[in-house]
C-alpha cells in the first residue's frame, strides 16, 4: 500500500510518530484482500465471521506494510504496532486497525503469541535477506504464514492442536506460492525467498532472478518450491473434514486459492519473471466447490473425474 493514515491517535511510546505512516483508509486494505491468491472473508459467510476476518486481515495487512514499505525506522514502527498488540489486551489501542481488532479477540479469545508472531516474521525481514536452506525458510513460514491460519481457527472457535498443525502446512504453502509469483519484486527490494542450497543445486546464480525472461535454471528451482507447496497442501486438506460448515467454507477457499495459484504458475511454465502470474477465479472456484462439499459429494466427484481420464 501506498497511501497514509492520517486519523490514528497518537502515544506517548513511539506510536504517534508511527501512526503517520500508516496505510490510511478501510478501503485500501478491502481492495488489497481482493487482489490477494484466495477470497479473504467470503460473502457465503455470516456477517460477525466476515467482520472478524477483516479486522484480521487489515492487521496482518498493517504489520506486512509496516516490515515492508513504510519508510523511516521500521523497527520502531513495529514495536509501537506490538505495544498496541498490549493494549488490545489490557488497555485502548490508539492504532485504528488494532481497535478493530479488539473486539475480534475479545468475541473470539483470540491469543497475543500468534499476533506477535507475524511482527516478529517482519522483524526478521530487516535482518534476513536470504535463506540456506529450505528448512530455514519454513522456520521463517511458521512466523510470517502459520500465525494467520491459527488465528483464523480461533475466529471460529476450532483452533485445536491437531487442526492448528494442519493449517500449518497450507499456510506455508501459501507463502511459499507467494514468494514463488514474487520473486522479481522481492529481489528487487533485495530480498531472495527462493533457497540458495537449490539455486546452486540447479545452476542458478541470482543475478538471473532480475532477467526480463526466467532461464531454465530458474524455472526448475520456482517448480521444485510449487511441487513443495501442492504437497504442503495436500498433507492439510484433511482439516477441511474437521471443520464445523463456516469455517469450512473459509478454509476451503483458502486451499482452493493456492490449488489455482500452483496450477497458474505451472501453466507458465514457472516463468515468474516474464509473466503476472495470477490464479484464475474460475480456477478458484471450481476447487472451491470441491472442497468445501461434504466428503462423501468430494469423493463421487474424484471418482467421476477418474473415470473420465
Amino acid at each position: 500500500m501506498t497511501s497514509r493514515a492520517s486519523s490514528s491517535s497518537s502515544t506517548t511510546d513511539g506510536s504517534g510518530e508511527a501512526a503517520d505512516q500508516l496505510p490510511a483508509s478501510p478501503d485500501a486494505t478491502r481492495g488489497r484482500a481482493g487482489s490477494e491468491n484466495f477470497p479473504v472473508a467470503a460473502r457465503l459467510l455470516p456477517g460477525r465471521f466476515r467482520r472478524h476476518l477483516m479486522a484480521l486481515y487489515s492487521y496482518a495487512r498493517l504489520v506486512d506494510y509496516a516490515g515492508d514499505e513504510a519508510p523511516g525506522d521500521r523497527l520502531a514502527l513495529l514495536d509501537a504496532i506490538e505495544a498496541d498488540v498490549d493494549r488490545v489486551y489490557d488497555g485502548h489501542p490508539r492504532i485504528r486497525e488494532l481497535r478493530a481488532l479488539q473486539t475480534t479477540v475479545r468475541e473470539c479469545a483470540v491469543p497475543r503469541a500468534p499476533l506477535v508472531r507475524l511482527i516478529e516474521a517482519n522483524r526478521r525481514d530487516q535482518r534476513v535477506r536470504r535463506y540456506r536452506t529450505f528448512a530455514e525458510l519454513l522456520d521463517y513460514c511458521a512466523l510470517s504464514a502459520d500465525p494467520v491460519g491459527e488465528l483464523v481457527l480461533h475466529l471460529f472457535g476450532c483452533a485445536t492442536p491437531d487442526r492448528i498443525a494442519l493449517s500449518d502446512r497450507v499456510c506455508t504453502a501459501l507463502q511459499i506460492l507467494e514468494h514463488c509469483q514474487d520473486v522479481a519484486e522481492d529481489h528487487a527490494a533485495g530480498r531472495v525467498y527462493l533457497p540458495a542450497e537449490d539455486l546452486a543445486r540447479h545452476g542458478c546464480g541470482e543475478q538471473e532472478l532480475a532477467a526480463p525472461r526466467a532461464s531454465p535454471a530458474v524455472r526448475r528451482v520456482v517448480a521444485l518450491q510449487v511441487a513443495r507447496a501442492r504437497h504442503l497442501l495436500a498433507e492439510g486438506e484433511p482439516l477441511i473434514g474437521r471443520l464445523p460448515l463456516p469455517a469450512r467454507i473459509a478454509v476451503s477457499g483458502y486451499l482452493a486459492g493456492g490449488r489455482a495459484t500452483a496450477a497458474a504458475l505451472a501453466a507458465v511454465d514457472y516463468d515468474v519473471l516474464g509473466n503476472q502470474v495470477r490464479p484464475r477465479p474460475t480456477r478458484v472456484l471450481v476447487e472451491w466447490a470441491r472442497l468445501a462439499a461434504p466428503a462423501p459429494v468430494r469423493g463421487a466427484r474424484a471418482g467421476r473425474v477418474g473415470g473420465a481420464r
